[in-house]
């Protein structure tokens, strides 16, 4: 039997897609019921990445590595700031740059969501199987980087 030449009519294809689709659905939902009152999905991610680099970001990174617009990056960090999770500095050699670090009030607040996300996150791996998510990790990490590579 030939192969479609459309990929867009690859049933594999679409049938992966799907699945991406619905577990990320499926994974936000249960990760926003599992965070602290206030916390928003994007809160945790932008106070989960300051935590891991260690190091201060401007905007305009942190809107790249999220794939968000300046604005949406803003506003996220405008209630972070208010939060006192994260502080924004001016760049002290160019004024047009701001510096966002996180606080120590952040870390504890990205401490408090890991720690409610933890059950939740351990559940689902040992209801998988710790082999299975081994296993399909090195798949969702190239296709996380192939899709990344179109920017």
């Amino acid at each position: 039997m030939a192969q479609p030449t459309d990929p867009g009519a690859d049933p594999l294809a679409a049938a992966l897609f799907a699945e991406v689709f619905m577990a990320d659905q499926l994974a936000r939902t249960v990760v926003s019921k599992a965070l602290p009152k206030g916390m928003e999905i994007s809160h945790f991610s932008v106070l989960n990445h300051l935590a891991r680099a260690q190091e201060e970001r401007t905007p305009a990174q942190l809107a790249r590595t999220f794939h968000v617009t300046r604005g949406a990056m803003t506003n996220t960090l405008s209630k972070l700031e208010w939060a006192g999770h994260i502080h924004i500095r001016p760049d002290w050699d160019d004024a047009r740059r701001k510096f966002v670090a996180i606080s120590p009030s952040g870390r504890a607040a990205r401490d408090a969501a890991l720690a409610a996300l933890s059950p939740v996150i351990g559940e689902v791996v040992k209801a998988v199987g710790v082999d299975k998510v081994r296993a399909v990790l090195p798949v969702l990490r190239e296709l996380r980087l192939r899709l990344g590579a179109e920017d």
